[in-house]
């Protein structure tokens, strides 16, 4: 079990004095479920990509506008990386121990050895209210760039933009 799950989450954030709103509903598996529940009318809901290249042995979280529909090809080049696919579900409890549905950028908090490099499109930096999971899709936590980029940072991640 992963040390960070939603109620680990809010601890860490409140423990460690980051603003956030959160925002409690039922399990919303994709952005259009995010918009019809009105989710995204708070604030900007980031998508969140988990994904490998073809060695198996680089792991990317890409963080990018809701409005964007990135292609693997493109972000491949962009990072500098091999042929990228999306990471198996057994992946994605591996290094960030969420499940699918539940990808956000405060589940590197999981990634105790810091192997998942995150990506952030250049679209939401400076950003004062970007929606993401605390590690459970049940919940939408709008935070500002700036903290997200430092939990990031803080944790031993490499951080890194990019325009999508």
């Amino acid at each position: 079990m992963a040390k960070y799950d939603k109620a680990g989450t809010l601890k860490f954030l409140d423990d460690n004095g980051y603003k956030y709103e959160k925002v409690e509903h039922e399990a919303l598996y994709t952005m259009e479920a995010l918009d019809e529940a009105g989710i995204t009318k708070i604030g900007e809901v980031a998508k969140n990509l988990f994904l490998r290249n073809a060695k198996g042995d680089k792991h990317y979280l890409v963080v990018v506008q809701e409005s964007k529909q990135p292609d693997t090809k493109k972000l491949a080049m962009l990072l500098g990386s091999t042929r990228l696919s999306f990471g198996s579900a057994e992946r994605l409890e591996k290094y960030l121990g969420v499940t699918q549905g539940s990808v956000s950028p405060l589940a590197v908090l999981n990634d105790e050895n810091h192997e998942v490099i995150v990506a952030f499109d250049q679209g939401l930096m400076g950003k004062e209210k970007i929606g993401v999971h605390p590690c459970e899709n049940t919940a939408t936590c709008f935070m500002s760039f700036k903290d997200l980029k430092t939990i990031i940072e803080k944790n031993g991640n490499k951080f890194i933009c990019i325009k999508v």
